[in-house]
């Protein structure tokens, strides 16, 4: 009887932030991009000490059997040993290959090899097109290559981008030149929550803002982000205008209101319910951590029309350390 499959781990809104780009590109590269197109293949009536000579003159340790192409058993270092402890490398490699081997085709998500080569410690996949026909070969040393590429490539890229993006305010003339990010925000859409902040902080770090910089708006954003997603009736915008020497963040939405402004500012002062307590979220901490992290600060509501929330940060240290964080707040 067979043990029952260990239980899946389900993956929480934590995990998915932990998984790092090498496991991104597992899933996005296909086999094809990865795996190794010069195969040397054997013949199941061939002898084992043709094998022997083929091993050891292109230095590899295993190598598919096929039949006019089409795949039918794959030879490897170990078959070998076992055929030279037997002292039997006159015998037909149909005689020592393993018949019916495990494969994978060309378009293949790279994660599925690497399941197979857990679940079946094999050293190398066969690929085979449609049609059983080798059209590569696959190990763990081709992934690793791949992935190394792919990760060199997106270095570049990203170092590409960047460069532009932080060339943008250089290159274009003009009396005030900003850049002007919107986003929609959705009410009780947890999934969802963070996303905006996270777009508005990589595009300032490809802007060329100081991580320090990027890092204090991209808090102030996720702050503002779910107190919309936690406490309004119909979500709200999130506005971030980018200039060469501040950056203005604006948090608006049409109700309900705040009914103490002060109050709302004392740390772990929360309206928010024991349902969204429960998921986490909701521990009073939101305005107070953007006001720490903001060199201006106004907050304007309306009990029953809505609030208007608006911060700034100013590139330049100097300025920001002489200006006072502007905690004007009216509560009409």
């Amino acid at each position: 009887m067979s043990a029952e499959p260990p239980l899946r781990k389900t993956l929480t809104d934590q995990d998915i932030q932990q998984i790092t780009r090498t496991e991104e590109l597992a899933y996005e590269l296909k086999v094809e991009e990865v795996m190794s197109r010069d195969v040397k293949c054997l013949h199941p009536d061939m002898l084992m000490h043709q094998a022997l000579e083929l091993f050891r003159n292109e230095r590899i340790s295993g190598a598919p059997v096929t039949c006019d192409s089409t795949l039918c058993g794959v030879l490897s270092m170990e078959d070998l040993i076992r055929c030279l402890l037997n002292q039997d490398l006159d015998a037909r490699i149909s005689a020592y290959m393993t018949p019916n081997p495990f494969y994978i085709h060309p378009a293949d998500p790279v994660i599925e090899a690497l399941k197979l080569f857990v679940s079946t410690r094999h050293g190398r996949l066969p690929v085979i097109d449609q049609d059983r026909k080798v059209v590569g070969i696959l190990t763990k040393g081709d992934i690793t290559v791949g992935l190394l590429k792919a990760l060199q490539k997106d270095f570049q890229a990203e170092e590409i981008r960047r460069y532009r993006a932080s060339h943008l305010f250089e290159d274009i003339v003009s009396d005030r030149t900003s850049l002007i990010l919107r986003y929609q925000i959705k009410p009780r859409d947890f999934t969802h929550g963070g996303a905006a902040s996270s777009n508005i902080k990589r595009a300032l770090l490809r802007l060329g803002a100081s991580p320090n910089i990027a890092r204090r708006c991209g808090i102030a954003a996720y702050e503002a982000e779910m107190n919309l997603i936690i406490h309004t009736t119909n979500g709200g915008v999130i506005r971030v205008e980018i200039e060469p020497h501040q950056i203005t963040l604006e948090a608006t939405d049409d109700g309900p209101g705040i009914r103490d402004i002060d109050l709302a500012m004392q740390p772990g002062y929360s309206t928010a319910t024991e349902e969204i307590r429960e998921l986490g979220f909701g521990a009073g901490m939101g305005l107070v951590n953007i006001r720490r992290c903001v060199d201006q600060f106004r907050l304007e509501s309306t009990w029953g029309k809505g609030t208007r929330l608006r911060v700034r940060i100013f590139m330049n240290p100097e300025e920001s350390s002489k200006s006072t964080s502007e905690n004007e707040r009216e509560n009409r």
